[in-house]
């Protein structure tokens, strides 16, 4: 999945380069720049002395010492002051200049942490948002693997609106004898005429129930993408599903995906309540009433919020499984 919330600690992280939160001297600090340093070892430091520097909004790269990833992109974010003084523009430049830098350096993964949210103040919504948006916005040109390194749930944080909201909505349709500890709820095997599927005593009568098959997930999603007008890439960039997985689904006319992939292409592709029940039903899932997940997703698309990385936000804070692949 192109991007995706994780809860980790960043220096642990196996990618190409993680981003360090770090002050405008480059030499180290409190917070995930002192734990950066800390793991990296003195030579890092060293290679940071050779820098004189970096600017609020701007990035700068080094080696990684003795860390697990091959670069660390240094990256000075605002301190928050009201937010009149141009602290998001320079919140996002610290996101955009940082992935271009990756990019420069043919990097395929980067682990952010959630810039300015510790002791320089910005509000973690807030943080989060801005965080969000500039990587999506450079997704939606560029192919590369993004994490967001959430380090414990104290630092990550949706506005407390949206998780109120978003809680009574669950209160009010959470099946009282549920069954949900986060896992996706597989439809039973019937046709659409309500009668399991029969069983098959050969290969041959296999072969020729399956030539007979209604419209498969795939198909289905084809022909969405074609009656929106969407090219692939738009549709498995909103969809946060990386283009390899996309390829094998298109290339498979029978290719089941897990229910967090179908849903992500419903919500790419904006479908109404009903027509995602149809897409995911393609994929042998259902919408159900006694899943957190599930009604997370019908909460967003009620209310007309197609945002793949704003209802994955919301996701994370209830603990359930992201949409992507």
């Amino acid at each position: 999945m192109p991007l995706r919330i994780v809860r980790n600690d960043i220096t642990k992280m196996k990618v190409d380069a993680i981003v360090n939160a770090a002050n405008s001297t480059l030499l180290g600090g409190g917070g995930v720049d002192g734990c950066i340093h800390r793991a990296a070892g003195p030579a890092l430091l060293a290679e940071c002395r050779t820098l004189g520097g970096c600017e609020t909004g701007n990035a700068k790269i080094t080696g990684a010492g003795n860390l697990p990833c091959r670069y660390v992109i240094h990256t000075v974010g605002p301190i928050w002051r009201g937010g009149t003084h141009g602290e998001r523009e320079k919140l996002t430049s610290c996101y955009r200049t940082s992935l271009e830098l990756a990019r420069e350096h043919q990097c395929e993964s980067v682990a952010f942490p959630l810039i300015s949210s510790g002791i320089y103040g910005y509000p973690k919504d807030q943080a989060l948002q801005v965080a969000a948006e500039a990587i999506s916005a450079f997704l939606m040109e560029h192919e590369m693997q993004v994490f967001l390194v959430i380090f414990d749930r104290k630092a990550y944080q949706i506005s407390s609106r949206l998780f109120e909201d978003i809680a009574e909505y669950i209160d009010d349709h959470y099946a009282e004898a549920h069954t949900d500890r986060g896992r996706l709820l597989m439809a039973p095997s019937f046709s659409d005429t309500g009668t399991p599927w029969p069983s098959y005593k050969s290969a041959a009568s296999l072969r020729e129930a399956l030539a007979h098959i209604d419209e498969s997930f795939s198909e289905m999603l084809l022909r969405k993408i074609n009656e929106r007008g969407m090219k692939d890439s738009e549709c498995y960039k909103k969809a946060n599903i990386d283009r390899k997985l996309f390829s094998k689904i298109r290339g498979d006319r029978l290719y089941r995906p897990s229910k967090p992939t179908a849903a992500a292409f419903a919500i790419a592709l904006e479908l109404s309540l009903e027509e995602t029940r149809e897409l995911l039903g393609k994929a042998g899932f259902a919408l159900s009433r006694s899943s957190k997940f599930d009604i997370i997703i019908e909460y967003f698309i009620e209310h007309g919020n197609y945002n793949i990385f704003e209802i994955n936000e919301a996701l994370f804070a209830f603990e359930q499984n992201l949409l992507g692949g």
